[in-house]
């Protein structure tokens, strides 16, 4: 096999940050096998087909029971809407397609478990949207803290801000309807907090969180597009029905803390994920809004010296970088994307499971549904309790 036949269904917010990385890995990355765009997918006859212009598929179609099952197809990319994961995947799974699936993996862990174990069962590749990962800043953190020169880790600060939702007359978009999202910013902006800090520090051990719905109703939509909306401020009002802003503390296995917070009620945060770690030797600090740098502290500096230092990744010692542009001309995030979905198809050619896959999607919604139960019972909840289910 030299190509990878895509089939992807969804063609709005993820469906352009994946016709892009899809076109650029050959590119970037010629020493991976070459993804192939081959058929892209969507209810809307005319938007989908002008998005497969616009993106570069060969065809476009409105009915992925179709597509999955298609002998010209490799691999299914499902973007779509969160309620619409589990069936797309099973039906993939079931006709022997690899699979790429946006985060959160599903509505519910009962989902996501099922998803895992129909993947497994069909021997395919399958792999979960951690974007985030694939940043080369997010990469030196992990090296650092592997090779273990900031120490045993202390704790574990994360949050991710956002504000686009602040105003109480933005529509009733999908992602603020429990049934087709699942959750709000927890499972939106959480699940991403959740997936790094897994990566980096390791598994948890238990939580307790709190949550809050700000603005209970909004105006039903005439028009919405990946995060943006049109609406009429006398629309009727629709429910909202999932959090706002959660946030939640947690004990890691290795004895670690660590804070967590996700809100669309940060005004003046466009995307702000970010993460600082604290070890006995150092500490780390990360913002994506400022991804091309990584800020570090070392305790066995000189004291004269002593203090946070800058360190600009992109320079090819740092992940992936040899295949971008020369020393100080920075990525953006897109490129997060591009990395993605070359250790996809890297994963592919070597006939391994790529990372993360659907079982760190599984972990993940493990420890969504542990801050969910802990915040309707009021208590510590280990994630034991989820597991052993």
């Amino acid at each position: 096999m030299s190509n990878v036949r895509i089939g992807m269904v969804g063609y709005k917010f993820m469906g352009k940050a994946h016709s892009n990385a899809y076109r650029a890995v050959p590119m970037f990355f010629p020493d991976a096998l070459k993804p192939e765009p081959k058929v892209i997918c969507g209810r809307d006859p005319q938007a989908v087909e002008k998005a497969r212009a616009q993106f570069g598929w060969e065809s476009a179609v409105t009915d992925w029971r179709d597509l999955v099952s298609r002998d010209d197809i490799d691999l299914i990319d499902i973007n779509a809407p969160s309620d619409a994961h589990k069936e797309i995947a099973l039906a993939a799974a079931a006709n022997g397609k690899h699979i790429f699936c946006e985060k959160p993996l599903a509505l519910n862990l009962k989902d996501s478990k099922e998803m895992l174990e129909s993947a497994e069962k069909a021997g395919i590749k399958h792999m979960v949207g951690f974007n985030y990962r694939f940043a080369p800043a997010v990469q030196l953190a992990k090296k650092l803290i592997s090779e273990g020169r900031i120490g045993k880790i202390y704790h574990y600060r994360a949050w991710f801000l956002q504000d686009w939702i602040i105003d109480e007359q933005f529509p009733l978009v999908w992602r603020l309807q429990k049934d087709i999202a699942g959750s709000g910013s927890h499972g939106d902006l959480g699940a991403h907090c959740i997936d790094l800090a897994r990566y980096l520090i390791g598994e948890f051990k238990e939580v307790i969180g709190m949550s809050e719905t700000f603005v209970k109703q909004r105006p039903l939509p005439s028009e919405m597009t990946g995060l943006t909306a049109k609406g009429n401020k006398d629309a009727p009002l629709g429910d909202v029905t999932v959090d706002d802003a959660t946030l939640f503390m947690t004990r890691f296995e290795s004895g670690a803390l660590g804070s967590f917070e996700a809100t669309r009620f940060a005004a003046g945060h466009r995307c702000t994920n970010a993460f600082e770690i604290n070890g006995s030797k150092g500490s780390i600090k990360f913002d994506f809004e400022r991804l091309n740098e990584l800020q570090v502290y070392f305790t066995g500096d000189d004291e004269d010296v002593q203090g946070f230092r800058r360190v600009l990744v992109t320079d090819a010692p740092h992940a992936y970088m040899d295949a971008w542009w020369p020393a100080g001309h920075t990525i953006g995030y897109e490129h997060t994307f591009t990395h993605e979905i070359h250790e996809f198809m890297k994963a592919i050619e070597e006939d391994r499971q790529p990372v993360p896959n659907f079982v760190d999607g599984v972990k993940c919604q493990e420890i969504l549904e542990a801050v969910d139960r802990s915040i309707e019972e009021r208590r510590w909840v280990a994630i034991k309790e989820l597991q052993e289910e």
